[in-house]
């Protein structure tokens, strides 16, 4: 009993330490599909010289939502916010909030494959 105190404890104290790592590695999942949609985006570009607000027409398959079902396995959803002749933006949010402070990790991406944390977790 007493050696599950201690463990409880343990846990308790390293808790605080862990959470920014953990929301951090989270993160990489955005980066990662941020930057598969700008080239999907960019290959969709020299071919029709435009750019698309539609996921599917560029060819990027949005992955099951953790919040959706027991399948799903992404924390993120990708969404095209703007789309103009020159360019787009496009935005990952977070659909679980990693260290429970009520805000919501976002992620955006350009066409010059500029990335950068819209509001952080």
């Amino acid at each position: 009993m007493i050696v599950l105190v201690i463990i409880g404890i343990l846990v308790l104290l390293a808790l605080p330490i862990l959470i920014p790592l953990i929301s951090k590695a989270k993160s990489t999942e955005a980066k990662l599909q941020l930057g598969h949609l700008q080239m999907l985006e960019q290959n969709y570009f020299y071919e029709h010289s435009r750019y698309s607000k539609d996921l599917s027409e560029i060819g990027f398959i949005q992955e099951k939502l953790t919040t959706e079902n027991t399948a799903g396995r992404a924390n993120y959803r990708i969404d095209i916010k703007n789309v103009t002749s020159t360019g787009f933006t496009a935005t990952a949010t977070a659909v679980v909030d990693f260290n429970a402070n009520g805000t919501f990790n976002v992620w955006e991406i350009n066409e010059n494959k500029d990335l950068k944390e819209v509001t952080p977790d």
